[in-house]
């Protein structure tokens, strides 16, 4: 922590309607899928357009990651976290990719995970949504360029599209990237695109 700390960072956040991928989970939950995995397909997906965020701070600059390997927080009984990695999870099937985390989660609880499995990671996602949580910031792991804090969705009163006034399910995240390699416009353009797969195209996430 103390060298995340010393590290320059920005942070930015943005609010995600989320009915569509919400209607997709309860359609696939019964085949094994989680909510975990189908965030961490969403993020990979999406940081194939924005390899920057995917990379890291070098001394001699710009440090790119040949694959998109996403770590997520997970919380263990006896106090602290780790955080297993999906590695390629851009290049993995929804089904895939929610065993894995599933494997990953049971043998990090029983401290049966390898190194490479939870330090191998490009980009981190730290969920608090769980807990009722719906906004918070989080710290920038050593060696990384950027890490996603995702709040609970809530539903809230919204303009349609078509004028009217309807209730939809709004996530909060927040992104804290490292400023050396990561600009404001890297992060908001990743968000913007993040946003619009999740809004406008989750069934794709099932591809």
């Amino acid at each position: 922590m103390d060298a995340s700390l010393s590290v320059p960072v920005f942070r930015v956040g943005y609010s995600i309607i989320t009915n569509e991928l919400d209607q997709l989970y309860k359609q696939i939950k019964p085949k094994g899928v989680t909510m975990t995995a189908l965030l961490a397909k969403a993020v990979a997906v999406t940081l194939k357009k924005h390899p920057v965020v995917n990379a890291s701070f070098a001394p001699s600059g710009i440090q790119y990651s040949s694959s998109i390997n996403i770590a997520v927080a997970v919380a263990m009984p006896d106090g602290g976290l780790i955080t297993p990695v999906l590695r390629g999870a851009d290049q993995m099937d929804i089904y895939s990719l929610s065993r894995m985390w599933k494997d990953l989660v049971a043998r990090a609880r029983t401290k049966q995970l390898a190194p490479e499995e939870y330090n191998s990671g490009t980009f981190t996602l730290s969920n608090l949504g769980m807990f009722g949580v719906d906004s918070f910031d989080a710290i920038l792991p050593p060696g990384q360029g950027s890490i996603l804090a995702i709040g609970g969705a809530q539903p809230q009163v919204v303009a349609t599209p078509d004028g009217m006034i309807g209730i939809r399910n709004k996530m909060r995240v927040n992104m804290t990237s490292d400023h050396r390699i990561i600009y404001g416009a890297d992060g908001a353009a990743f968000l913007k695109d993040l946003c619009d797969l999740i809004e406008n195209n989750a069934q794709s996430l099932t591809l």
